[in-house]
This record gives structure tokens, C-alpha cells and sequence, in this order.
């Protein structure tokens, strides 16, 4: 199986499978001298592993982060700081039960990549989906700690804004409710709607969709190109390879549709310390596929979880109509641990591009005024 790379000069590859010994990545182009720990790793992990609250999957996995290479002690600090080689990471699986799967290892499970695993490979791994399963982006969580390190002054946050058909209100919007719920919610009305919400759907045997914002701040405008490397167009590649998701937004998104062109350009001012300021963000921080220095504004829409308790019609590697109930530990919303995973995206997409931009063009220009 090929494709288990992403970016350009700051590359991350995954290896590793749902209920094989361990998964993991290893990340190439990092600069070197840049401070790192196995601490500040398993932070970014702890707010993905599963088991965390009654809203996710039941499985167990301490997601117990291991540095095997790419960093030594810095002589004159003794903290651990990179050298500029090959960082591979590695996340130990200690919780798998095959067994639940044993059941419907000839059955395909609708909505899942079964069927079409099968017919590309000729084979699939039935427990838990192997490489396709979400326990990959565990790999992507700890790839995105150290892609942080290369975006000095740049924040980046997620939100669940939207689950099901309940939006939040945005008007209620607390980046600092976001990590005091299960939900990883900015509004905390909201958030206390969908414990009863998911809740009932939970209990029912079900599952639903969410709609995750990533908000990266801070970024300095010239990342990107304007014609196959835009920035936009990498970060849309990047959450679509998130598992279950299915439609991705910038900016404003499909709302823009809606808007005349007077109220979706952003108009922009002068401002009094003498830099240019955007009167609005409709564009979510991308002109051109070139950052603007605005704030970037990523969705991304996650289907439901299909590995649910309730009798579905499939058929199976013989030909077979069946019947399938899929057993085991599953997050009835999927969405909610994805939001690590987008903030990760974003930011090894971000130090993908700022790489580049330092490749061609050198340290990137604040404004672009001349005297």
C-alpha cells in the first residue's frame, strides 16, 4: 500500500494498524534545534486517546508517546531538542479486542471502507480496519506537536460547532469552554445540550455527524501559491484524508454562494500603527491560495460512525445478501475526537508551507509597502 506520506519538505508518514503492536510516524524536513519532549507530545495525544468520557469509544489506549529518534540533548539546556533527522514516533497499542470483530470478518459493514478495501487489495484487515481505521490519526496528532514547533507565534484551536442539525451559537463563542466539556465546544449552552442529545443517540444504538472549525492565528501572510500549491487547496486535501470526513469549508465556505460581491470582498483600511487591516474575513485568511496574515478558517463536516447496534443490510465476500449488527467499542460521535486531529492537520500543513516559502523567497515579508 502506497500513500502514507503527506507534505513536501515537512513529510510525515504513518505506519501502523488499529490491532497490530503499534502505529506511529516518522517525520522528515524538520528543522533542527527546535525544543521537544515526549511531555509536550503526550499533551496533544491525551486530548484525542479514546475512553475519556461516555460520549466516546470505551477503548482503552493510553497513547503512551516514544521518541525513537531525531532528537538529543542540546549542550548548553541538556533538553531534549531536534537534530534536523528522521523523528519517528511511536504510539504502542494495548487494548485491542479482535475478538469483537470475529463475527462479521466476511461481512462488509455499510458505510465503511470494507467493500472497497476489498475489492483494491483483495484483502482486509476485519479488525477495526487497519489502516483505515481512526486509531491512524493518533499518528497525526503527535506529527502535529512537532509541526507546532516550527510555527513560532502561531495558534491554532478546534471547536465542534455543529452537531447533527444543532449549530452553536456564535454569539456564546469561549475558546476557554472548549477544553472544560467532553464535546470540545466554544458555546457552553450547547454544550450541555448535546450530553442529553448524545446521549439518546448513544443509548438508541446510533451515531451522528459533527462540523469541526480549526482557527490557525498568528500566520504570516505570503504561505502558499497561487496555482497547484495553494495553500487552501493543501489544507483541504489535508482534512479530507481525516477519516469520515466528507465535505471541507475555507472561510466562509458554501455560505459565500449566498453573498453579492460587495458584502464577500474584503475591504481593507489602513490601520493607525500603519499596517493594512481587513475590515471582515469571509475569505478565512486565503487570497489566491496565498495567506493574507489573517486569521486561516477551516470546517470540515464528519459523517456518522458506521459501526452501529442497529440490524443493517450488506452482503458479504461470497456473493451473499446478509444481515450485519456491528459489536465492540465505537464513538457514537466521531466528530468530537477529530478536532485534535484538524488542529494537527493544520498545523503540519502550516509548517509544510512556511518551509517552502523559506525555500523560495527567504524570511516572509510582514507588508508589502515600499518607502
Amino acid at each position: 500500500m502506497s500513500f502514507n506520506t503527506f507534505g513536501q519538505l515537512f513529510r510525515v508518514t504513518t505506519y501502523g494498524e488499529s490491532h497490530g503492536i503499534a502505529l506511529g510516524c516518522v517525520i522528515d524536513g524538520c528543522p533542527p534545534r527546535l525544543p521537544v519532549s515526549e511531555a509536550m507530545i503526550q499533551g496533544f495525544l491525551d486530548r484525542r486517546k479514546p475512553g475519556q468520557s461516555r460520549f466516546t469509544t470505551q477503548r482503552r489506549e493510553p497513547d503512551q508517546v516514544r521518541i525513537l529518534s531525531g532528537v538529543m540533548a542540546d549542550e548548553t539546556t541538556g533538553e531534549l531538542v531536534t537534530t534536523g533527522t528522521p523523528i519517528n514516533l511511536m504510539i504502542e497499542n494495548v487494548d485491542q479486542r479482535s475478538k469483537d470483530y470475529g463475527e462479521i470478518k466476511d461481512r462488509y459493514r455499510p458505510g465503511h471502507a470494507d467493500y472497497a478495501y476489498d475489492v483494491k487489495y483483495g484483502l482486509r484487515d476485519y479488525r477495526g480496519g487497519g489502516r483505515s481505521s481512526a486509531r491512524e490519526t493518533a499518528s497525526r496528532v503527535a506529527a502535529g506537536a512537532i509541526a507546532r514547533q516550527v510555527l513560532p507565534g502561531v495558534t491554532i484551536r478546534g471547536a465542534l460547532v455543529q452537531m447533527g442539525p444543532h449549530r452553536i451559537d456564535r454569539t456564546r463563542w469561549d475558546w476557554g469552554a472548549v477544553d472544560n466539556n467532553p464535546f470540545f465546544c466554544p458555546d457552553p449552552v450547547m454544550a450541555e445540550f448535546f450530553e442529553t442529545y448524545l446521549d439518546d443517540i448513544r443509548k438508541a444504538g446510533s451515531s451522528i455527524g459533527a462540523v469541526i472549525e480549526v482557527v490557525a492565528e498568528g500566520v504570516p501572510p505570503g504561505l502558499g501559491a497561487p496555482i497547484y500549491g495553494k495553500l487552501d487547496g493543501d489544507l483541504a486535501a489535508a482534512m479530507m484524508s481525516i477519516n469520515a470526513v466528507k465535505g471541507v469549508e475555507i472561510g466562509d465556505g458554501f455560505a459565500a454562494a449566498e453573498l453579492g460581491g460587495e458584502e464577500n470582498a474584503d475591504e481593507m483600511r489602513m490601520g493607525n500603527d500603519g499596517k493594512l487591516l481587513f475590515l471582515s474575513n469571509h475569505a478565512g485568511g486565503i487570497l489566491g491560495g496565498i495567506s493574507t496574515g489573517q486569521p486561516v478558517v477551516v470546517r470540515f463536516a464528519v459523517k456518522p460512525t458506521s459501526s452501529i447496534l442497529q440490524t443493517r443490510r450488506t452482503v458479504d465476500r461470497y456473493g451473499h445478501d446478509a444481515d450485519i449488527i456491528t459489536k465492540g467499542r465505537h464513538d457514537p460521535c466521531v466528530g468530537i475526537r477529530a478536532v485534535p486531529v484538524g488542529e494537527a492537520m493544520m498545523a503540519c500543513v502550516l509548517a509544510d508551507h512556511l518551509l517552502r516559502h523559506r525555500g523560495q523567497v527567504g524570511t516572509p515579508v510582514e507588508w508589502p509597502f515600499r518607502k
